[in-house]
């Protein structure tokens, strides 16, 4: 059975004091009685810290990033290994804003997924269509095609490690955010394209997360539909008292 999951995205946000600041916050503020997985991802240099601050409680610490490579001459890089040695076991690949800003292609993410699986660790992958591909009813096309070019290269078994998060990119930042209708439509089409290439079993144990402008009043209607397993918070999730909020909007 798939997991419910509200995983906080801080991206380039809170030093470490500010870190600290707001991970007491979560601690005192978010709802013990859900059975949602609990995911923060802070700032590479403040990932040892926050693992070892959260040792204790529900809420698990996921990188934003990391390289390709085991190791090498990548200078400002971060690789699987160092995650694991501080605590980290889950990553955020393909995220909207890798794949446009740093030019993060498909095939360079099935590379890191392969990474990732090789390093024992878990991966959230992101994928979702641009506005002018919604417009021009191409949004189909392009997911399938992300999804195939960036994961469906890996064994059947190796999915147990995968966690989906649907990021429409005109719904990111823009105030803009899917209808529930929509966010079902997508993830519907998402667990049956698995299906065709996987079976049954593995596309109803992913999850299937979404990420697009998530807040406070709009989560619950969002995550009520049948194929939204939760969500990748953005902006929200630098708020303790909205991202508390939006975990208890998981049923």
């Amino acid at each position: 059975m798939r997991q419910k999951i509200v995983a906080g995205n801080w991206k380039m946000h809170k030093n470490a004091e500010e870190t600290e600041d707001l991970l007491n916050e979560l601690i005192d503020q978010l709802p013990h009685d859900v059975e949602a997985h609990i995911v923060v991802a802070p700032t590479f240099t403040n990932l040892a810290s926050a693992v070892e601050h959260l040792e204790f409680t529900n809420i698990e610490v996921a990188a934003q990033n990391m390289h390709q490579s085991e190791s090498g001459a990548y200078t400002g890089e971060i690789s699987a290994d160092m995650l694991r040695s501080i605590g980290v076991h889950l990553v955020i690949l393909g995220h909207s804003e890798r794949r446009a800003y740093f030019h993060e292609t498909d095939s360079l993410l099935a590379y890191k997924v392969d990474t990732a699986l090789k390093n024992y660790m878990k991966v959230i992958f992101c994928f979702g269509e641009e506005l002018k591909d919604r417009q021009s009813g191409n949004h189909f096309n392009i997911v399938e095609n992300q999804l195939r070019d960036g994961l469906f290269h890996i064994a059947k078994e190796a999915w147990a490690n995968i966690i989906l998060a649907y990021e429409p990119v005109w719904a990111i930042g823009t105030g803009e955010t899917a209808s529930p209708e929509q966010a079902q439509e997508m993830h519907l089409f998402i667990r049956e394209t698995i299906r065709k290439s996987f079976g049954s079993d593995v596309a109803e144990d992913v999850s299937i997360l979404y990420g697009g402008s998530v807040k406070p009043d709009n989560a619950r209607e969002i995550f009520s539909q049948p194929d939204v397993d939760g969500g990748l918070i953005g902006g929200a999730a630098l708020k303790a008292a909205d991202f508390a909020a939006i975990v208890a909007a998981i049923d």
